[in-house]
């Protein structure tokens, strides 16, 4: 049996087709996302992270964007009328989503949040998304992700600057 949480009882009542993954948490490690992909077998492209902002200190929404991009917090802030973006304290998060750090999902919240999802996921075949603990993601296409979530596609992140080839 299949571990079930908020996120994967909330996928399941909404008839979307997924999968649950797990892999080894390990948030000393470095990039929760990348050790995900990683572990997997995924591009890190189509594993996405979850994260939890705040628009001008008053507007709070979550953010799901590959694990290998960088969120452009302006083209958030700006997607709310608002003038910046900041992440949320890991604490207010989980008071408003009902998820702890590291297992933060977009579906099946307490207080469901405006979702943005980040238009470069788009092209993934199918996504990783965290599934609402820490160490598991459900495999979801990203058509049903963003209907699911009722999630808004937007350009927020930037993809990662290739690494320079070393000169001698």
């Amino acid at each position: 049996m299949t571990k079930q949480t908020k996120a994967t009882e909330f996928l399941t009542a909404s008839g979307m087709p997924f999968s649950v993954h797990d892999y080894e948490y390990a948030p000393g490690g470095g990039l929760i996302g990348i050790q995900a992909a990683q572990s997997i077998g995924a591009d890190p492209g189509c594993v996405l992270k979850t994260l939890v902002v705040e628009v001008d200190r008053r507007i709070p929404a979550c953010l799901v964007v590959p694990a290998d991009h960088k969120v452009n917090f302006k083209k958030v802030a700006a997607l709310f009328d608002g003038r910046n973006a900041r992440m949320m304290s890991p604490e207010k998060a989980a008071e408003l989503t009902g998820f702890r750090s590291g297992g933060t999902s977009p579906f099946g919240q307490e207080h469901q949040l405006p979702v943005i999802l980040s238009a470069d996921a788009m092209a993934c075949p199918h996504v990783y998304i965290n599934a609402g603990d820490q160490g598991l993601v459900v495999r979801i296409a990203p058509a049903d992700a963003q209907k699911a979530a009722n999630a808004r596609v937007a350009d927020i992140s930037a993809a990662p600057v290739p690494a320079e080839p070393i000169k001698n």
